[in-house]
């Protein structure tokens, strides 16, 4: 009797997160094809199937809508469609019906209309606001003269927080908002944001080193149940204070899954989602920085644990249906060597951390984003790049 196939998957975008699931999936024999850019760290991995590399000068909601809603694909029929950036989850919410409709694909439970609301950040404050969670103080900026009105109520350091991250990153690359610690460099930023058409907002920064940050992880489904329950927290970013992490560490945390399952289930959410806090050491309360609704540049570590959240929801989707877990290894940590090495040189600089403190620190089994003896290539292709830079 012959062993029928898998259903494949596609993963639209990303990075990190991309090469994660590829490995993921195809480690357990399901095929792979992967659209993103050329760049992507997953084109070099053994375990894809496929690539259908985004066209150079092509928007990727251009290309995805020709590569998926043409009918010049019948290769990818009944393939699971997962998104693993904001281009790609903008292209799902605006096309979720229309993907459905061709009968083709399989899509997750997201609500189109919720989560394009949870790509704008100032949207996602609203909602936690709603709901009764906490969140930094932040003001609306349309205009430079929105911030002559409330200059008196500032306080610095403050930030230029994008309403979407990823327009704001064409214009700004690798930066999640602009941090300034006077009003004259603020002025001057918000004029030049504003020139390069980019909306934001005016956001407070909570004090406190990187430490105080942590994530809850959870898939809930139409019915509003949950698939699984995970919690990590960061020990380092670079640039410290406002940069990607280069160190985190899974841990159970009670009180951010708390706050995470009041926030989701607040608003009726479904579908994958991330939200991130940060503790004010002023009140004590953990107060929300960002939601995504996408596997994370951390999602390495979230499988590492022993929790594969994308084979969880690729076993649910296809209506093999498990009962809800946070089964996964505290204490497994994900190392970003070159970044942390960058964080390290910050935080010593300023007095904050030690040589002996960052080697010690460091001393542990690590997780690693890219690197894998089994899966060498991307990591030989990022370091080859890194040389010629």
């Amino acid at each position: 009797m012959q062993k029928s196939t898998p259903t494949p998957v596609l993963i639209l975008g990303g990075q990190e997160n991309t090469l994660s699931l590829t490995r993921s999936f195809g480690k357990r024999g399901i095929p792979v094809y992967v659209s993103s850019r050329p760049s992507c760290m997953a084109n070099d991995s053994r375990y894809v199937s496929k690539i259908y590399p985004i066209t150079s000068g092509m928007s990727a909601q251009a290309f995805w809508s020709e590569l998926l809603l043409s009918g010049k694909h019948s290769e990818l029929k009944n393939t699971m469609i997962f998104a693993c950036n904001d281009d790609a989850l903008e292209f799902m919410a605006e096309h979720k019906g229309d993907l459905v409709a061709t009968g083709d694909y399989i899509v997750d439970e997201f609500q189109p209309e919720l989560l394009k609301s949870m790509l704008d950040k100032q949207q996602t404050l609203e909602y936690a606001t709603s709901v009764g969670c906490s969140i930094p103080q932040f003001w609306n900026v349309s205009d430079i003269s929105d911030i002559e009105a409330i200059a008196e109520k500032i306080v610095f350091p403050a930030m230029i927080k994008p309403i979407h991250s990823h327009k704001f990153q064409r214009v700004y690359p690798g930066k999640k908002y602009l941090l300034f610690n006077d009003l004259d460099a603020l002025f001057s930023g918000a004029k030049t944001a504003l020139a390069n058409g980019i909306e934001f907002m005016l956001c407070e920064m909570i004090p406190g080193s990187d430490e105080q940050l942590s994530s809850y992880y959870t898939y809930i489904d139409a019915h509003g149940n949950h698939l699984f329950h995970f919690t990590k927290r960061v020990i380092r970013r670079f640039p410290v204070n406002h940069g990607g992490g280069s160190y985190h560490i899974t841990e159970w945390l009670p009180d951010t899954a708390a706050e995470g399952r009041k926030f989701f289930d607040g608003i009726n959410y479904s579908g994958l989602g991330n939200i991130e806090f940060k503790r004010d050491l002023r009140d004590g309360k953990l107060k929300v920085i960002e939601c995504n609704a996408r596997y994370t540049a951390a999602q390495e570590l979230v499988t590492a644990s022993g929790l594969d959240m994308s084979f969880l929801i690729y076993e649910h989707l296809l209506g093999r249906t498990r009962p809800e877990t946070r089964d996964f290894k505290d204490f497994v940590r994900l190392w970003l060597p070159k970044r942390d090495y960058h964080a390290y040189k910050q935080l010593k600089s300023s007095g904050q951390l030690t040589s002996l403190q960052w080697l010690k620190s460091i001393c542990h089994r690590q997780t690693f984003s890219c690197f894998s003896l089994t899966d060498p290539m991307p990591a030989l292709q990022q370091t080859m790049k890194w040389f010629k830079r």
